[in-house]
């Protein structure tokens, strides 16, 4: 592999020159300039982004600790983040923890070593250990979808719990009082959130759920399916809250199994609104906003904050909305009686 040694020995003129013109250090003359791209070109050399690195102290390096890759939602959160890190001349680089807090930890330390310019975090939910960890990095930062306790940095999420009651309020909208809800694990805030909007809007409504009505799965759509095999075994719910769009995917395949027609015998509901979402059949109703456009408020956040470090931490709760599709619709044989 050539070195910047060779390519001034290429050129005929110095290492220190040659330095110059890569790192845009110091006026050169049109011809100087014109040697050295040209013995470049020759030599195939790539500069030493570490060495460049050391000299400038910055990387323009962002990275990207997400929980699971595999999950759309964080697939598209990280086209968003990527497209407007790119537009701005970083680099991002990618780590999938798969929901392991010890990996999750692994990665951090690694990250914090590539000296990256700034992280942006996608929690796995229920690790104390990282939240400590992150408490005590420098790095800017900015968290995305799942706070973290005594984290002080920027944060832009969902708004969790208003998407739920939304929701809920649609199903209840459409006459459904057997209602279910599959939700993810206790230990993470989002489950937590979603669930507490589910329980406000029965709550409003003067509407009782069992506590058989309440599951709690991964957010997966295979822990969607399994769920929802419990719930459609005997005597099945009119409707079904999933607390996210790969949960509500699973519910789907359980309920078409069972020849339980959607949303004629069953509503389905979802969040997130991922593009899976709209290409399943029947097409999913959610709640949801733009998850690129969550990517790109993220990495705005991020590059604001590397540019302006004393600016003041900035929270960005955002509104989701009803996306209707072809999941849900009113009970068989009832109206609609609340508003």
């Amino acid at each position: 592999m050539a070195t910047i040694k060779d390519v001034a020995a290429l050129a005929g003129i110095s290492y220190t020159t040659v330095s110059h013109v890569l790192n845009k250090t110091r006026p050169v003359s049109d011809e100087v300039r014109i040697k050295v791209e040209a013995a470049i070109q020759q030599l195939d050399y790539v500069p030493s982004a570490v060495a460049r690195s050391l000299k400038a102290k910055t990387t323009a390096t962002i990275g990207l600790l997400v929980p699971n890759s595999l999950n759309p939602y964080f697939a598209e959160l990280a086209r968003g983040i990527e497209d407007y890190c790119e537009r701005n001349g970083y680099c991002v680089i990618l780590c999938n923890s798969d929901d392991d807090p010890e990996k999750q930890r692994s990665y951090l330390r690694v990250l914090l070593e590539k000296r990256i310019d700034g992280l942006i975090v996608t929690s796995a939910g229920g690790d104390g250990g990282l939240a400590k960890g992150l408490a005590a990095v420098r790095t800017p930062m900015v968290i995305v979808d799942r706070g973290l306790e005594g984290v002080d940095a920027d944060l832009v999420r969902i708004d969790h719990e208003y998407g739920a009651y939304l929701a809920t309020r649609h199903l209840l909208e459409l006459g459904h009082r057997d209602i279910a809800c599959i939700g993810g694990p206790d230990y993470t805030s989002v489950a937590q959130l979603r669930l507490a909007g589910f329980q406000r809007a029965l709550r409003e409504a003067g509407v009782e759920v069992p506590a058989e009505r309440i599951l709690q799965s991964d957010f997966t759509s295979t822990g969607g399916y399994h769920a929802a095999a419990r719930l459609l075994e005997d005597n099945p719910p009119s409707a079904i809250f999933a607390g996210n769009d790969m949960m509500g995917i699973g519910v789907l395949r359980a309920a078409a199994e069972r020849n339980i027609r959607v949303p004629s015998e069953l509503s389905v509901i979802g969040f997130d609104d991922i593009q899976m979402s709209r290409y399943v059949y029947p097409a999913l109703t959610t709640v949801g906003q733009s998850i690129l456009q969550l990517g790109e408020q993220a990495a705005e956040l991020l590059l604001r904050r590397i540019a302006t470090p004393g600016l003041p931490t900035d929270q960005r709760i955002v509104t989701p909305s009803i996306v209707l599709r072809e999941s849900t619709a009113p009970v068989a044989g009832a109206f609609a009686e609340y508003r």
